[in-house]
């Protein structure tokens, strides 16, 4: 029985894609930081572990505990839906920190097993936002791209020892928790300079909008994840969701 390692699963794209690999007979560890507040099912295939991938400790801690993993999906991380100078410098950093160096961070932590075991599995999540530019996610998208960037690199270095290293990214998914997160950081913490206040309104009514249409929902993200997680042929790049194949293609 194969193992992954998921992070960032109390909701959304997480959660979902706990469950994908759980039905799919694998043995699933879904971390997130506060595990009381888990609602995956009970399993003996399932363990729910407390991880803060901004927290090298935590890190650490979780990785001793799980033993030897066969697939490793950073999906963790910080929405941010605002214009760049509403962005406080701090607020940069710390979706930095969780989206990129806390991916970073995981990866080191399980290469060294996967490299002795000459085998595993690195399922990095993005966004197709990345395939064009949108407005107020400015910071987001660029810690996203910088993601792409890294996993490509990763995985011609680590090819020679039969690891592979791919990154999922999801179209738009305005129901999702990331989306409703993002848009209470926009009307809240302070909102976006009065200067943006219209054109902001005006974005975010047109995303609402976009959720009557052809959207990604957490399905198309869950099943991307696990072909690029066992699919030796799946592409480094793979577009999760009908938006964002568009976008691919268009890119």
């Amino acid at each position: 029985m194969k193992t992954v390692l998921i992070t960032g699963c109390s909701t959304g794209f997480g959660r979902e894609t706990a469950l994908w690999f759980l039905n799919r007979g694998w043995a699933v560890i879904a971390t997130m930081r506060n595990p009381a507040a888990s609602t995956l099912p009970v399993s003996d295939r399932l363990r729910v572990l407390p991880l803060d991938v901004t927290d090298p400790a935590s890190i650490a801690s979780a990785i001793k505990m799980v033993g030897p993993i066969d697939v490793l999906v950073n999906n963790a991380g910080i929405g941010w839906l605002n214009a760049i100078e509403g962005t406080p410098m701090e607020t940069v950093r710390n979706i930095f920190d969780a989206n990129l160096f806390g991916t970073i961070a995981m990866m080191q932590a399980v290469l060294p097993a996967m490299r002795e075991r000459r085998s595993g599995v690195i399922v990095n999540l993005s966004s197709s936002s990345t395939y064009k530019p949108l407005p107020l996610l400015s910071v987001y998208r660029a810690s996203k791209a910088a993601m792409n960037a890294l996993t490509e690199s990763a995985d011609l270095e680590l090819k020679p020892f039969g690891i592979r290293a791919r990154v999922v990214l999801p179209g738009l998914a305005p129901t999702t928790a990331f989306a409703d997160s993002a848009r209470g950081q926009v009307i809240g913490a302070g909102g976006v300079p009065e200067a943006y206040a219209e054109y902001t309104q005006k974005t975010l009514a047109m995303m609402q909008a976009a959720a009557g249409g052809t959207v990604t929902v957490a399905q198309d993200v869950a099943e991307a994840i696990y072909r690029a997680a066992t699919d030796p042929d799946c592409p480094t790049m793979l577009p999760a969701g009908p938006d964002a194949v568009t976008w691919a293609a268009e890119a």
